[in-house]
């Protein structure tokens, strides 16, 4: 007889009870080396993600108009968080639902702090050597410098986000993030967790909301690809993507945006609910 697939489900109060009571205390004691190793992959994955939605996005607007291209080029961005999440690594931004350890009082706030810090340093490493080892690759000369034309659109729309903007894209990215996360915790199989993780993801890729591990692949790209054929290629006025406008203009906003959204909007708000109240 073939196996029954078990499609039962977490309900909101045990997915809460499980991130507060045990996975936020699993994540902070974890050992340092661990930690960086899986959130260096996470910056990997990522990475990934944003490397197909860019050439997804390259040119599909031209066949399926501009509503649908973002469908698509926010489905397959979902493959990041489904490596991180099935695969197994550490992300800041679905690591902001550790707060709720906080509010618990299951771990102390410095210690998440500095899970939180060392978690987001090794996401940045792995999505700039991503970046890098795409450029170093040759890929984006394809097409006439498609890609890479599509990647310096990208990091060059980035940079120029007004910082309240690209501040509270942050807020909404991560709120769908943190969503998605709960979702995939709360399906018992795999299949359940893509389905958990799509959507979300997909919805604030398409909405053109910002998550800074992402841009820590797609800003970089662009900074490498600033002196190459590709960007006389564009025609583009790059003057303004810049490290400092990277770090300042985008990356700062959006992590602060990121960090309300998941830690505030989700993770505090879903432990005064199902956790606060319900203590045994």
């Amino acid at each position: 007889m073939a196996d029954v697939v078990n499609i039962s489900c977490k309900t909101p109060a045990n997915v809460a009870e499980v991130l507060s009571r045990s996975t936020c205390v699993q994540k902070t004691t974890a050992s340092d080396w661990k930690v960086i190793i899986l959130g260096i992959f996470a910056g990997f994955y990522i990475g990934f993600g944003a490397a197909i939605a860019t050439l997804v996005g390259s040119d599909s607007a031209k066949f399926l108009g501009v509503g649908l291209s973002k469908f698509f080029v926010g489905g397959v961005f979902s493959v990041g968080l489904m490596l991180v999440v099935i695969a197994g690594a550490e992300l800041f931004t679905g690591n902001n639902l550790m707060l709720m350890g906080v509010l618990d009082r299951k771990v102390s706030v410095g210690k998440v702090l500095y899970k939180w810090l060392l978690v987001y340093l090794a996401n940045f490493a792995g999505s700039i050597l991503l970046a890098y080892l795409i450029y170093a690759s040759g890929l984006w000369k394809g097409g006439e410098f498609l890609t890479g034309i599509a990647a310096l659109k990208i990091a060059a729309g980035k940079v120029s986000l007004p910082w309240g903007e690209a501040f509270v894209r942050g807020i909404l990215c991560n709120i769908l993030v943190c969503l998605a996360v709960w979702m995939a915790i709360a399906s018992n199989n795999i299949i359940g967790k893509i389905f958990a993780i799509f959507f979300p993801i997909m919805t604030f890729v398409a909405m053109g909301f910002e998550h800074s591990v992402a841009n820590m692949y797609f800003i970089p790209l662009g900074l490498f690809l600033k002196g190459t054929a590709a960007a006389t290629a564009s025609g583009l006025d790059l003057g303004g993507l810049t490290w400092i406008a990277f770090l300042w203009k985008n990356l700062l906003p959006v992590t602060l945006g990121n960090i309300v959204g998941g830690a505030g909007f989700v993770g505090t708000l879903y432990w005064m609910v199902y956790v606060k109240n319900n203590k045994a």
